[in-house]
């Protein structure tokens, strides 16, 4: 799977061990920064959340990842682009329910907020999940009719 995936100054580091955990299962990574020590020790992450949303609402991703210090302002902005939607998880039942319930397609997360090891178990089973057609599915349309009423 192509995942895109990218972070703020905040994520810097657990960026880099769920980038890890993707390469090392086998997906390809497209890393969409930060970079370096981008303006000095800092980027605004509504730059990176728009770069890695835009793929995935284009289909050059097939999902994406987002870090920053809580993953809200990360899910915020990606949750902005048409055909997305960003979950912000921290455990693995809001991760679960985030695909199978809401066909979540990014995945945000707090680096303030979880720790490394969780964040690698959560990804990992994020990324493997599948929404269904079932009971949420009309709640879906639902979420996809008002994006569209409201989104030009």
């Amino acid at each position: 799977m192509l995942i895109s995936i990218g972070c703020d100054h905040r994520g810097k580091n657990l960026k880099a061990r769920v980038m890890e955990l993707l390469k090392n299962s086998g997906h390809e990574v497209d890393d969409c920064g930060m970079f370096g020590e981008a303006n000095g020790d800092s980027c605004d992450y509504p730059d990176i959340a728009a770069v890695v949303a835009k793929k995935v609402s284009e289909g050059a991703a097939e999902r994406g990842v987002l870090v920053c210090g809580t993953g809200i302002g990360m899910a915020m902005t990606a949750n902005k682009f048409k055909g997305i939607r960003a979950a912000v998880c921290h455990d693995n039942f809001s991760a679960e329910r985030s695909v199978l319930s809401n066909n979540a397609n990014v995945l945000c997360m707090g680096e303030r907020v979880i720790g490394h090891e969780l964040a690698k178990k959560i990804t990992g089973e994020w990324l493997y999940l599948e929404f269904k057609d079932g009971p949420s599915t009309p709640k879906v349309q639902e979420i996809i009719a008002i994006e569209s009423a409201n989104m030009k």
